[in-house]
């Protein structure tokens, strides 16, 4: 086995979005796309020498050829050990778990999470750090940087190894160690929830489940710990099989995407609770019997109740949440007299938070839920929070969901997608607002009136970084929220985001259409941000 250099030349779209680098699969199987992209992350990484590197992904078309690549480069560049997950499986919460535990460096994650697959789908690359977490926008920044400047990468002369057998081997100078990819992970979910009383649960007739893996990477963490360790029926788990194309579905865990698990719990003999995970596990939706858990109201339940589980018996330090998504969750941490933070769209910016034990708790409108024990949002730790939630509560999901509103106030909130518009017409539209921005403020909406606008900004408290341009706000005297951003996870053109936030502190209107609560402020965001006329779209893509 001999190290190769294979000169190559830049190209000028490297640059990572709020999740890697996502691309279609055409792209990154051009010759040396991956390559400069894969040495440029190298380059970047100062003490790699002798270190170990975490490598996995999400099954999706193209995943096992790429990890052949980048475990070959990673032994050329001095890594010392490689940890891969058995057939190049590992789920995005449970690289960052391995990470951890085993002290790794960081870890290549290949995924492009909820984007669809297939030769014709989507493909991502990502760099998580060794906190578990991803990489910031400073590393993010180095990296494509140095894809501007790459003039040669390194790769070892070599056998493809065996990702089927889990064991060990040498390649060159580094020990490649395949692993259950499952294993670490589920030790880790052991201590944070009580499984005895979780299987007396999932054991019980009267009490069913149904979960869908939508064919992607939580399939096999699913299989395990719901079925294998909790005792819940053999069909608990739907579409458990991580598919290159994911059956040809979309592995988006929403209303829209999820229809074979909404068809489900709307039937007449629906389970008790059902979820939904998505292409590599990070993010899920919550259902019940003819239910809907928000997002932002899921996040905001399972801060208020995350006592119930073993590793959260001592309470929890504070939460935080996007700015996008809903305030529900500040509502709690403010009766609970706990920090509350607001940060920018992407996993990335809660590291600092959970580093430094600030908040245990954390959060996105965009289905996504996490704490502590890793440093991404963890699709599969939201599920057996909530059912460890139920079993102690005794109460069907709707009924604990009602219970909080009661107690809290009910915020209804939605998101509307414009999905693969032109990309000079979407940037065009958020101009048109940041120039507006002083002229907004101060005007009447109905009852209303807009107390502030903004592009939102903000300021970690760690470390001082400041993240600009994050999400135009326009906020009402009432509590009510419109917020507009463009979306970094697609591939094609790009994606505008409307988000609509509006408080009902009375019980007794608690039970209206979300999207009728809505539709003033949805009209009026129409008008102020001249939606039809600027991308000619007269709906929405998706309505979550």
């Amino acid at each position: 086995m001999t190290t190769i250099t294979i000169a190559t030349a830049p190209f000028d779209d490297q640059k990572p979005g709020t999740s890697g680098l996502r691309k279609k699969v055409s792209e990154f199987s051009r010759s040396h796309y991956l390559e400069n992209f894969i040495q440029s992350i190298f380059d970047a990484l100062e003490g790699r020498q002798g270190e170990t590197l975490v490598v996995g992904g999400d099954g999706r078309f193209y995943n096992r050829r790429a990890i052949q690549t980048i475990v070959k480069m990673a032994s050329a560049n001095g890594f010392g050990r490689i940890i891969v997950g058995r057939d190049g499986i590992l789920s995005t919460p449970a690289t960052s778990c391995i990470i951890r535990k085993h002290g790794a460096l960081g870890g290549i994650i290949l995924s492009a999470s909820h984007n669809p697959g297939g030769p014709e789908g989507d493909f991502g690359v990502k760099y998580n750090i060794a906190n578990g977490g991803p990489a910031p926008e400073q590393l993010t920044d180095q990296i494509y940087a140095r894809s501007r400047t790459i003039e040669a990468y390194s790769i070892l002369d070599a056998n493809d190894i065996d990702l089927a057998m889990t064991g060990r081997t040498m390649l060159g100078g580094t020990e490649v160690e395949v692993i259950d990819p499952v294993a670490d992970y589920a030790e880790l979910m052991e201590t944070l929830f009580d499984f005895p009383r979780l299987a007396v649960l999932l054991g019980e007739e009267k009490f069913r489940v149904c979960f869908d893996a939508m064919h992607a990477v939580n399939g096999p963490y699913a299989h395990h710990i719901l079925e294998d360790r909790l005792g819940a029926p053999k069909g608990t788990v739907i579409n458990g099989e991580p598919l290159p194309d994911f059956g040809g579905a979309h592995p988006d865990p929403n209303l829209t995407h999820a229809k074979e698990l909404v068809a489900i719990m709307n039937a007449d003999d629906a389970p008790d609770f059902g979820a939904a995970s998505d292409g590599d596990g990070d993010r899920n939706m919550i259902l019940g019997r003819r239910f809907f858990a928000t997002p932002s109201d899921s996040l905001a339940v399972l801060a208020a109740n995350a006592h119930l589980a073993p590793g959260y018996v001592a309470g929890i330090a504070g939460v935080a949440r996007s700015m996008p998504t809903s305030q529900a969750v500040d509502r709690v941490a403010d009766d609970m007299g706990i920090p509350r933070f607001e940060t920018p769209t992407g996993w990335k910016f809660f590291g600092n938070l959970l580093d430094s034990e600030k908040i245990s708790i954390c959060g996105e409108e965009s289905f996504g839920t996490g704490s502590g024990h890793v440093r991404e949002k963890d699709g599969l730790w939201a599920v057996l929070l909530w059912l460890n939630i139920m079993a102690e509560r005794g109460k069907s999901l709707e009924e604990i969901m009602r219970r909080h509103w009661r107690k809290y106030g009910r915020n209804y909130y939605s998101r509307h997608d414009y999905e693969g518009i032109d990309l000079a017409a979407a940037q065009s539209l958020m101009n048109h607002l940041r120039g507006g921005l002083d002229d907004i403020a101060g005007r009447t909406f109905g009852n209303e009136r807009i107390v502030r606008a903004d592009d939102f900004q903000y300021t970690d408290p760690i470390d001082n970084s400041v993240s600009t341009a994050q999400g135009i706000r326009i906020m009402f005297e009432g509590g009510s929220r419109i917020v507009f951003r463009l979306s970094g996870t697609g591939t094609e053109g790009a994606t505008l985001r409307v988000y609509f936030e509006q408080y009902e502190p009375d019980p007794a209107r608690h039970n209206q259409d979300t999207q009728q609560v809505l539709s003033d402020l949805i009209t009026f965001a129409g008008e102020i941000a001249n939606i039809k006329e600027r991308t000619g779209r007269e709906a929405p893509t998706v309505i979550t």
